[in-house]
C-alpha cells in the first residue's frame, strides 16, 4: 500500500491517471449539461449524408480519435476517419479531397498547439459547409475562444481536472474519448465504466511494478481496430515518460509480422490487447501466442477481463457484456500509464517533467504554420 501511495500520489502525473474514475463522471454531467446544443449540431451536422465526419488532434489527442473512431462509424453507419492534424494541416489537399461537407470534431488538452487551429481554420477555408465540434480542457484555450461564439460550433469544456498539469496527457485523453464517446450518443454505462477503473487501479502498482523491474528496453503494444489507437497511445506514454530512455512501438496485431517485429530482443516486453469482438480476437491471441513463444511468457502480457490465453502474464481488465472496445479502451489504458510511470521513476526521472532540458514540450514548440496556397497549386 505504501508503494501504491507513494507512486500515484507523489506526482502530478500519478494523481491524475489515478483521478479518472472521478473525472469520467464529471465528465460525463458536462456532456449532459451541453447535450441540447450538442445534439442540434450533430442534427444539422449529419443530416446530409455526404458529410464527413473527421477526429483531429496531435499526439495523444490524435489517438484519442484513433480509439473512438471505428466503434462510431459502426454506430453511425458512416464513415468516421481519424485524421491528425499534423497530417492536415501539412497536406491540406490530400485530406480534404473532393467537395464534402465537414463534422470537424477537434480534440485538445491546452487548445494553444499551433496545428491544432490551423487544422480547423484550413477546413473552413477548403471544405464547402463546415460544422466544428471542439472538446478540450482548457476553457482559456485558443482553440475555445476561437469557436466559443461561433454559429456553427459546439466548444465542450471538460471538466478543470482534466486539464492535466503533467507532462503526459493521462485523464485529458480518457477524458475527450469519453466525451466524444458520450456526445454522438454511444452507449457508455459511466458508473460501470469508473467502477471497472476503480478496480484496476487498485492492484495495478504491483503488475507496473513488476515490469520496471525487468529494465525492458523495449516496450511493444499491440491490439486491433479501437485498441490500435489504444496500443499507439500506450507506446507513446512510455517514450515520454522515460524520455525516449525506453524505446515503445505501437502498432496492429496484423501490421507487426510485416517488419515491425524486428523490434524484439531478449530484453522486450510485449503487451496485447484482446479485442471483445470475436471475430478481431483471434487475430489478437494468434500474435499473443507467437510473442510467448518467442520471448517467454514472462515477457508477454495479455490485457483482457479473463486468463490470459498463451500462459501469459495476465493484465485483467473488467469488460462488462455490452461493452464496445473503445468504451474498454478508456479502462485498458490504465496498466499502460502506471507502467509508463514507474518506469520513468525507475530511470530517476522526474515524470512530470521528463525533459527539464526543453527537448520536448507540454504545447508543442517551434511550429510554424505556413500560409495556406490557392486550391489547386502545389
Amino acid at each position: 500500500m505504501a508503494a501504491e501511495n507513494d507512486l500515484l500520489t507523489s506526482t502530478w502525473t500519478g494523481e491524475e491517471i489515478a483521478q479518472q474514475p472521478a473525472v469520467w463522471r464529471a465528465t460525463a454531467r458536462v456532456v449532459e449539461e451541453r447535450r441540447a446544443d450538442v445534439d442540434r449540431l450533430l442534427a444539422a451536422a449529419l443530416a446530409d449524408p455526404r458529410t464527413r465526419v473527421l477526429l483531429t488532434g496531435a499526439g495523444t489527442s490524435a489517438f484519442a480519435g484513433e480509439v473512438v473512431a471505428p466503434d462510431l462509424s459502426r454506430q453511425l453507419g458512416r464513415r468516421v476517419e481519424a485524421v491528425a492534424t499534423t497530417d492536415l494541416v501539412s497536406g491540406p489537399e490530400a485530406v480534404l479531397a473532393g467537395d464534402h461537407p465537414v463534422l470537424l470534431v477537434s480534440f485538445a488538452r491546452s487548445g494553444n498547439s499551433p496545428e491544432s487551429v490551423a487544422a480547423a481554420e484550413i477546413v473552413d477555408a477548403l471544405a464547402p459547409a463546415v460544422h466544428h465540434l471542439v472538446i478540450t480542457c482548457n476553457a482559456d484555450g485558443e482553440l475555445a475562444r476561437r469557436f466559443s461564439a461561433a454559429g456553427n460550433a459546439v466548444v465542450v469544456t471538460l471538466p478543470p481536472a482534466s486539464n492535466d498539469r503533467g507532462f503526459a496527457m493521462t485523464s485529458s485523453f480518457t477524458s475527450m474519448a469519453l466525451a466524444t464517446l458520450l456526445c454522438f450518443g454511444h452507449p457508455v454505462d459511466v458508473d460501470a465504466l469508473a467502477e471497472a477503473g476503480t478496480a484496476v487501479l487498485a492492484g495495478v502498482v504491483d503488475l507496473a511494478t513488476a515490469v520496471a523491474t525487468t529494465a525492458p528496453r523495449r516496450l511493444v503494444y499491440l491490439g486491433s481496430g479501437p485498441l490500435k489507437g489504444l496500443a499507439h497511445e500506450s507506446a507513446l506514454k512510455c517514450l515520454e515518460l522515460t524520455a525516449g530512455g525506453t524505446l515503445a512501438l505501437g502498432d496492429s496485431s496484423l501490421a507487426f509480422r510485416h517488419g515491425p517485429k524486428a523490434v524484439l530482443d531478449d530484453a522486450t516486453f510485449a503487451v496485447v490487447y484482446l479485442s471483445g469482438e470475436a471475430y478481431t480476437r483471434s487475430y489478437d491471441e494468434d500474435i499473443a501466442a507467437e510473442l510467448v513463444a518467442s520471448l517467454g511468457a514472462g515477457r508477454v502480457a495479455v490485457v483482457d477481463a479473463e486468463a490470459p490465453t498463451a500462459g501469459a502474464t495476465a493484465w485483467r481488465v473488467p469488460r462488462p457484456a455490452g461493452w464496445s472496445d473503445a468504451a474498454w479502451a478508456l479502462v485498458a489504458v490504465l496498466p499502460a500509464q502506471v507502467t509508463a510511470l514507474a518506469c520513468s521513476v525507475a530511470a530517476g526521472l522526474t515524470p512530470d517533467n521528463p525533459f527539464p532540458g526543453g527537448e520536448v514540450n507540454r504545447v508543442v514548440q517551434g511550429v510554424v504554420i505556413h500560409p495556406l496556397p490557392a486550391r489547386g497549386q502545389a
